[in-house]
Formats: C-alpha cells, structure tokens, sequence
C-alpha cells in the first residue's frame, strides 16, 4: 500500500527536483584531488578551531596549529559522513511507502544520490588529509544504528536537521575563507550548494509531521532530538583529533569545553537550527538536560 502525497508536498518536491538537474556537481570531476596543499594555509578557519585563544593553543607553533585543523576538519567529515549514511538509510525505508511515480518519491531518491556522493566526496577527503577516521563510537554508535533502523516521522527529520544545517553554516564561511585550503574549500562549496536543497525539504517535511504528530509521541522524539544535539554538539571535534599535536584527548576536551571562543562558535553554528526547532516546539520537555550539555543553545536559553 503507497502512501497519498499532499499537493504542496509534490510542489516542492517538483521544484526541488528541477533545482538538482540544474545546480548538481560530480566531486570526482570537479575537484583536483592531486594538488598539493598550499603551506601554511588552515583547514578551518583558525578562529574556529576548538583551541582557538587558549593557553594550549599559544603554546603551539603554526604548524601544529595547521596540523590541529587538519584533523578537526576529517572529524567534521567523518562526523557528516555518518550522518549521511543514516540518513540514506532513513529516506529508503521511506520511500518503500511511496508511490514511485510522485515527485516526492522521486527527490527523496535523488536525495540518496546526492548524500551518495557527498559521503564519496567526504571520504575521499578523509583520505587525502591522511588523517585517522574520526566516527561516533559506543554508545553513540549504537544510538546512530537504533534511529537508522526505527527513526519515524520528527525525530527522524529534526535530528538529521541538527547535523546538517551546523555542518553547512561551518562550510559556508569556510568556502569563503582564503586562508582555508582549497580542496576544504572547494568541498565545503558543493556541500552547501546541495545541501541547501536537502535542507528545504527536510524542514518543510519536519513541519507537516508536527501538525500530525500526537502529544505523546512528540514528547519521546523531543528527548531523541536532544539526544542527538548533544552527540553533534560534544563529538564535532572528536577529542582523539588532540593527539596529533601531542596532547592528551580529554586534556584538549576539558580545554576545548571550557574555551569561550569556541563555546560561542557552536552557538553560532547551531543558531539556525536551534531557532527553527524552538518555532516548532521541539526543544524541551524530557531533552531539555541534552541540549544544555550540547553547547548548542544560545546563551538567554542557558541561563
């Protein structure tokens, strides 16, 4: 039995497919993997990098400095790279409920090509920065299979929400910094140029489930939702990435936590997305301890 797609539905969805046939990139084409790097240009933005301004972080030469966003930027890949396959995993379960022939249908598996390539695209990265793969471990890893095999309705959409639209405000000013590396540059670029698509949809999807959705339910998705804003939140830069330089992982952990600048950069990356999940109502409730701990919520909401 397929499912019955309301119009506006297939209208953004007709738009969104046109929108893909119009703006979509092959990495493999459109990206020298074989240049060299530029010396002494960063990863990321140095004012974004998790030890940016402390102690730690002036006791460093500028090449560890360079080096520590070399892995910062691999654990933020390697972080949407598992991101990605869980959402793919998420859109092909619901697309076997579809009508094939509806529009809807039709992006949610031009969505599957575009993370398909993303996740090639970010691995090749991975690779070319020859750092170690830097992936939700433990619990988290566990976690990130429970929602890949039950996600449903909100807190499927919200929390695949949280991840992208944090990576794609990182990456938007990143493809416009000159002191990044052109290959992060260039990669961040036709992230955000597709993303932007997959945003939409998710957004306006997330918004037509909340109308349906019953009081009880949503009161356990708001709990995964925060679940999920803290995993984004405390692994973006995974604490491993401090042996590279020579510090202990939860030294460079406890440091990056306390760090005033980078506090402020996750708020600001999660700014977009935090006000658009308070519009709907979904931050609260049962999740409320998660999204403190997360460092994601700004600072009126903290206090």
């Amino acid at each position: 039995m397929t499912t019955v797609t309301p119009p506006d539905r297939d209208r953004t969805a007709t738009r969104l497919l046109r929108s893909s046939a119009e703006h979509s990139y092959d990495p493999e084409v459109e990206i020298d993997w074989e240049a060299p790097f530029v010396p002494g240009k960063y990863f990321v933005p140095p004012h974004r990098s998790s030890l940016y301004g402390t102690p730690l972080w002036e006791r460093m030469t500028e090449e560890q400095r360079i080096t520590l966003t070399r892995h910062e930027v691999a654990s933020i890949a390697g972080l949407g790279v598992w991101f990605e396959t869980i959402l793919m995993q998420l859109l092909i379960r619901e697309y076997f409920k579809q009508d094939p022939t509806a529009p809807h249908a039709q992006y949610a598996l031009t969505e599957i090509g575009d993370e398909c390539r993303h996740s090639v695209m970010f691995g090749r990265m991975i690779a070319r920065l020859g750092t170690p793969l830097y992936q939700p471990t433990g619990v988290n890893q566990w976690l990130g299979k429970w929602i890949a095999h039950t996600g449903v309705g909100p807190r499927m959409y919200a929390a695949i929400l949280i991840a992208e639209e944090i990576l794609d405000t990182l990456q938007r000013e990143a493809m416009n910094d000159e002191n990044v590396q052109p290959l992060v540059r260039m990669v961040s670029r036709i992230h955000v140029v597709e993303e932007a698509r997959h945003v939409r949809y998710a957004r306006e999807e997330l918004a037509r489930q909340i109308r349906s959705a019953g009081r009880g339910r949503l009161a356990f998705d708001k709990l995964v939702i925060g679940r999920a804003a803290y995993l984004t939140g405390t692994r973006l830069v995974d604490p491993r990435v401090y042996r590279a330089v020579g510090l202990d992982p939860e030294e460079g952990r406890r440091a990056a936590r306390a760090n005033p600048h980078f506090r402020e950069t996750m708020r600001w990356a999660g700014a977009r997305v935090v006000a658009f999940l308070t519009d709907l109502d979904l931050i609260g409730g049962p999740g409320t301890a998660l999204w403190h701990a997360s460092g994601l919520l700004p600072r009126t909401a903290r206090s």
